[in-house]
């Protein structure tokens, strides 16, 4: 049997997100290789020199923006790849998110040294603290704004 329709084989075809379990362990996962890239980048860029001020400040800068360029188009294709759309409004609200997320982690970090009592891990605590709030606010954000998922429309 020949099909008259040349539109009769294909498929509308969306990419699927895993479940929210799923997304949890790959944000997890994509997270922990994209802070390797961060920190990476900045201990390569001290090592050629950026290692006094202001350019100490500058590698961090461009640690974070390879490292976070490379978490949105990771978890744009592994994690969130249901939401995935064209367009510069997604990019722009993936920007928005982790400059904002920025300023939160190095507030909270700048928080805690405030509020907890001295230690040897004070520091260390308070790298934990302050990433953490800013990975579920990242999650969050990423799954329900950013990566946003549009029901299908059938006709």
């Amino acid at each position: 049997m020949v099909a008259t329709d040349p539109q009769a084989d294909a498929t509308a075809v969306t990419p699927s997100s895993p479940g929210l379990l799923g997304q949890l362990i790959r944000f997890a996962l994509i997270g922990g290789f994209c802070a390797l890239v961060d920190l990476g980048t900045y201990s390569l860029l001290r090592a050629v020199g950026m290692d006094a001020t202001p350019w100490v400040d500058i590698a961090r800068a461009i640690s974070f923006i390879v490292g976070t360029t490379t978490a949105f188009f990771l978890n744009r294709r592994f994690t969130f790849a249901g939401g995935r759309r064209g367009g510069g409004a997604q990019i722009g609200g993936f920007v928005l998110l982790y400059a904002v997320t920025f300023f939160v982690a190095v507030g909270m970090n700048r928080w805690m040294l405030h509020l907890l009592p001295e230690s040897a891990w004070k520091a260390t605590l308070g790298w934990v603290i302050s990433q953490a709030t800013a990975t579920v606010i990242n999650f969050v954000m990423l799954k329900w704004v950013v990566f946003r998922e549009h029901p299908v429309k059938e006709n």
